[in-house]
Formats: C-alpha cells, structure tokens, sequence
C-alpha cells in the first residue's frame, strides 16, 4: 500500500470512529470535507481481495436513494470503491444510525446521471470543479435499499 493509500485510509478510519460516536455526524478535524455534510459509510467488497471495504462518502438522496459520486478529487483514474461496487454490487450502507443492505448501481452517463451529479453539486459545491479537472466521466452510483 502506498503512503497516500495509508494516509487517506487514516483519515477515513477517524471519520468512520467520528461518524459513529456521534450519531452520523462528523466533527473530525482531519475529516473537515466532511463536516456539516451529510456522510454515509459505503461497506463494499474488494473486487480483487474479497474483504469487506468501509468508505465515508458525501451522499444526496434522491426519491428513497442515495446518491454518491465517483469523484475522486477529480483524479484522472475512479476511486477504489468503485471499482468494488462495480463487481459486487450488493452493499451495505450506514446513514446516521441506521444500518441497511443495498443495490449499487451505477450510472455513467446521459441525463439521469447529470441530473443526480447536479444534485450532488448542491451538497458539495466542489464536485463542479472535480468534473473539470479530469477527462473521465464522473460515475453517480444510486444506493438503493434492499431490505
């Protein structure tokens, strides 16, 4: 695992601990992207190790879903998540206190998938500039429950 693998999977065990200790909100320092955001925790499946991955993830809803983007900062490559929502698409999410299993199911283009972008644009006004620094369509995967 690199350095920066390392750290960002530091920053994200902090604002799991945070999220939890406080009832879904986060109020880590480290995890400032976070706070005063609206945050799910994403469990995946590692598409290549088959263990089980936990994410922070700013969220929108939309009808009874969640929405999320595979933003990455606007990296020119998708999150890792991603990957692992792709392959297994069976999920289980956390909002606030409440723990469900999903569907991921992803949406990489045409008007849905500017529609569910734009709403998360509200929410995190920097997702705008992520889709300008990069080539790559930025994925929006709905997070529908399953319970």
């Amino acid at each position: 695992m690199t350095v920066e693998k390392q750290q960002a999977a530091a920053i994200n065990q902090q604002v799991i601990e945070d999220f939890r200790a406080n009832g879904g909100a986060v109020d880590v320092a480290l995890g400032g992207f976070f706070v005063g955001k609206p945050v799910l925790i994403l469990h995946s499946t590692g598409a290549k190790t088959g263990k089980q991955r936990l994410n922070p993830l700013v969220y929108a809803t939309h009808d009874e879903s969640y929405v999320v983007g595979a933003t990455k900062g606007g990296a020119p490559n998708h999150p890792d998540w991603f990957f692992n929502v792709r392959a297994n698409p069976e999920v289980t999410v956390e909002v606030g206190t409440d723990r469900f299993p999903a569907k991921a199911i992803i949406v990489e283009d045409g008007p849905y998938r500017d529609e569910l972008y734009a709403e998360l644009v509200v929410i995190m006004g920097q997702f705008a500039e992520y889709e300008t620094k990069t080539d790559r369509r930025i994925p929006v995967v709905v997070l529908e429950r399953a319970d």
